[in-house]
């Protein structure tokens, strides 16, 4: 693997262009923005079809590299196997610390798995349709559909009885809090927010909060206050007594 050089912070931004909407390519490239530099910047696809005619147009606006891929079977497309193979090659050839991948094709899963392995981001973009091993393999999943929030138009809130019912949702935001709570049950929120981003590809913009502490504060099993220390204010938060 090359080790020239401390990259980390640059990032390796592969399309799957038969599976990713091109109208999306502004919220990714502005998330992707928190992470890094995007260095290498590559859509993968047939570019003679007349589908892929709406990344064509972004393209060089967007200094995204075109790979192109012919369909070598009638109804299957060599684009993914593509994908694949760069990015293994950018894996042992490039200092990269991230990759991102936009696509709601679940036969990208072990690759995923792979770059983690190896101690790598993995930012993923795609549809609801995505499966559901793909979008937790990732460190972060955000969703592309029409409904997707950006920071000027979030997505509809969940309310607190749908927060509620979500099981899963509720034991994650309990055992966070319980790993990094003090003696009154007080913990600071960018731990528990921390340790919620190492168990798995949350954002609670996919619940309609463009931050965890409005989340919080959306149910009411949680409470949470500003505390003042010699760093600056920070938000903690709390389960409810009795909650």
């Amino acid at each position: 693997m090359n080790t020239d050089g401390p990259a980390t912070d640059s990032i390796a931004l592969l399309i799957d262009a038969d599976n990713a909407p091109a109208g999306r390519i502004d919220f990714i490239i502005a998330e992707l923005a928190s992470y890094g530099v995007v260095n290498i910047r590559r859509a993968y696809g047939n570019w003679q079809k007349p589908e892929l005619a709406g990344w064509q147009k972004i393209l060089h606006e967007y200094a995204i590299q075109p790979i192109q891929h012919f369909d070598l079977v009638k109804g299957k497309n060599a684009s993914d196997m593509a994908l694949l193979i760069e990015a293994m090659d950018i894996l042992y050839t490039k200092r990269v610390g991230t990759f991102c991948l936009v696509s709601s094709d679940c036969d990208f899963t072990p690759l995923v798995l792979r770059l983690r392995a190896d101690g790598k981001q993995v930012i993923g973009f795609g549809g609801k349709n995505a499966a559901a091993p793909f979008v937790a393999a990732c460190t972060r999943f955000l969703f592309l559909d029409e409904a997707k929030p950006t920071p000027q138009t979030p997505r509809p809130k969940s309310n607190a009885d749908q927060l509620k019912r979500d099981q899963k949702l509720l034991s994650m935001l309990r055992s966070a809090v319980d790993a990094h709570a003090d003696a009154d049950g007080w913990a600071f929120l960018g731990g528990v927010g921390s340790h919620i981003s190492n168990q798995g590809s949350f954002d609670s913009r996919n619940y309609g909060f463009p931050r965890l502490g409005d989340l919080f504060a959306a149910i009411d099993l949680f409470e949470l206050k500003k505390t003042q220390t010699a760093n600056g204010s920070h938000i903690q938060v709390r389960l409810r007594p009795g909650a």
